[in-house]
């Protein structure tokens, strides 16, 4: 039982190992060389209509360049700051003003869309269609018509006419108190023509890869998902794009691109029949995904509207979930989600009760102690049944010497004799691995934990602690758990020496792991030590009871 126990904590070594080393070949792997300016190429869809089948037709990407038209409007509330070039009506600089870059500094602010300083991350939209404002490479330069603010909102109107003396109004209303805007195109047909355009929203991003805190170990995601009537939320990496170009026709859908905390989404019509694809621009690390919606027939002399939603802020679970279905599953808590979505239930739960994220932690950590309790109770039982029969696990070892066929056969029927269950340890130690990397994914992805402080010198749960002291208490704290367990008799010195160092390993490792996580180590140490000691103490009570009687 004991070298099964610790051939799992060497196993969960090993792990962390692992991990540190898949960090570091992504943090030292070749990045490629950012252009001084952003060249934004043609990658408008083509607009022919529908073939005989009535689908739509595949998108082509044509590779003349298009240059923006250097103007900018701007719209902002409390929550987001917005720069919309007047060439396409493209949304190219998302500032959000609730979230700063660094801890403790008011500036500079998140800057979650940008075509500055050699990044390219912004969302387009347009019409396409003969004689629509995007129907060409060199796109159509809108005018500002207006820029009010209503009760809920803030409205920019922008306005396009075609030689055909057809209108184009382009409207983006920013919710107030939100990060959600209402992009709405208003097709006004003053020919005696029917017309027919089609509206398409998309991302434009560079494959720039930055996270958020120095934390070694997994990532958070950065790259493409979108959601289809098949499937509610599939991710779609650059290596994928550039394997094979995405070809989804569904109803309704949505498209993002995610990153650290944060996510973009486009939601189009969910009444339309959609194609989700992917583009990966020629000569050029420019990948983008896009959702084209179904042709929209405008009669002679009438108007109609089209409106999609575009989303561009943290990963908010409640926020998105009302968006569109399986937006929310864009904050990932990976394969282990069935465990993530409870502890993050739990942690706003306890925060909202102590208005303390590491404090939640805290709770969340007696919590999960206490609902595994009887696993627990059953492996330091186990434990301290073992630490009784240290000194006859001497006498045999002393017996058989190094005839280890002898010894395993004699300790096995000692075991049996004494009612001692061999792997009595190992569940507890399984059970608590996956609660362990779940709270890990919660910690990653949950932005209500960023810059989140616990106390004095813990300004940041999310990041690693800058004095390294919980780390360091976390060793501490794993090394009294040791010296509380029994040392097995047919362990050999090599065995020992390792994991008398373990400790140590996992206080180096654990030094740039999420504070929080470290939080939540350390008092799952600090209880079990409590538990085993009260456990131990019990047992040894009862085994003195025997010998009096």
């Amino acid at each position: 039982m004991l070298e099964s126990s610790r051939g799992f904590l060497l196993l969960a070594l090993g792990f962390v190992s692992f991990l540190l080393y898949q960090t570091w070949q992504e943090e030292n792997a070749p990045q490629q060389p950012k252009q001084e300016t952003p060249v934004i190429h043609s990658d408008l869809p083509s607009a022919t209509k529908e073939s005989a089948s009535g689908d739509i037709p595949t998108l082509q990407a044509p590779v003349a360049q298009v240059t923006s038209s250097q103007k900018t409007v701007e719209l902002s509330n409390d929550q987001l700051a917005l720069k919309i070039d007047t060439r396409g009506g493209d949304v190219v600089e998302a500032r959000l003003l609730k979230f700063n870059k660094n801890l403790n500094q008011p500036e500079p602010k998140v800057i979650l869309l940008d075509n500055d300083n050699g990044r390219t991350f912004i969302a387009r939209s347009g019409l396409l269609g003969e004689g629509a404002p995007d129907s060409t490479a060199d796109r159509a330069v809108y005018e500002l018509v207006s820029s009010v603010a209503k009760e809920d909102s803030q409205l920019l109107t922008l306005r396009w006419v075609n030689p055909e003396g057809v209108e184009f109004f382009k409207e983006f209303e920013l919710l107030n108190d939100s990060y959600q805007i209402n992009v709405t195109y208003r097709i006004r047909n003053n020919t005696n023509q029917d017309q027919s355009f089609k509206v398409f929203n998309q991302f434009n991003r560079d494959r720039f890869v930055k996270t958020e805190n120095n934390s070694f170990g997994l990532q958070a995601y950065t790259g493409a998902a979108y959601s289809s009537s098949e499937s509610r939320y599939e991710k779609y990496e650059f290596d994928d794009m550039d394997d094979a170009d995405l070809d989804v026709r569904t109803e309704g859908g949505w498209i993002a691109y995610l990153q650290h905390y944060f996510v973009a989404a486009w939601i189009p019509e969910q009444t339309s029949k959609n194609q989700i694809s992917t583009v990966v621009l020629d000569n050029s690390d420019i990948s983008i995904i896009r959702v084209v919606q179904q042709w929209i027939n405008v009669g002679a002399q009438s108007e109609k509207t089209s409106t999609s939603q575009l989303y561009l802020g943290p990963k908010d679970q409640n926020t998105l979930e009302q968006l569109a279905d399986g937006l929310d599953l864009t904050v990932d808590y990976s394969f282990l989600w069935w465990i993530g979505q409870p502890l993050f239930m739990a942690l706003t739960f306890f925060q909202s009760l102590v208005v303390n994220w590491g404090l939640a932690i805290i709770l969340v950590t007696v919590t999960v102690k206490i609902i595994l309790y009887p696993l627990a109770n059953a492996q330091y039982r186990s434990f301290a049944k073992m630490r009784m029969l240290q000194p006859k696990l001497q006498q045999l070892k002393e017996r058989y010497g190094d005839d280890r066929q002898k010894m395993s056969m004699a300790m096995m029927e000692m075991y049996k004799k004494e009612k001692v269950n061999p792997m009595g340890g190992c569940l507890p130690l399984l059970v608590q691995m996956p609660v362990f990397l779940a709270l890990y994914w919660v910690l990653m992805e949950s932005y209500e934990i960023r810059h989140a402080p616990l106390a004095f010198w813990i300004q940041d749960l999310s990041s690693k602690d800058p004095l390294f002291i919980l780390p360091v208490l976390m060793g501490i704290s794993m090394w009294g758990m040791q010296k509380l367990q029994p040392t097995a008799a047919t362990m050999d010195p090599m065995q020992q020496k390792i994991m008398q160092f373990l400790p140590v390993m996992m206080t180096a490792f654990m030094a740039f792991f999420p504070s929080g996580l470290v939080l939540y180590w350390l008092v799952n140490n600090v209880l079990s030590i409590a538990q085993q000691l009260y456990i131990t103490n019990k047992i040894e009570k009862e085994y003195a009871a025997k010998k009096v009687k």
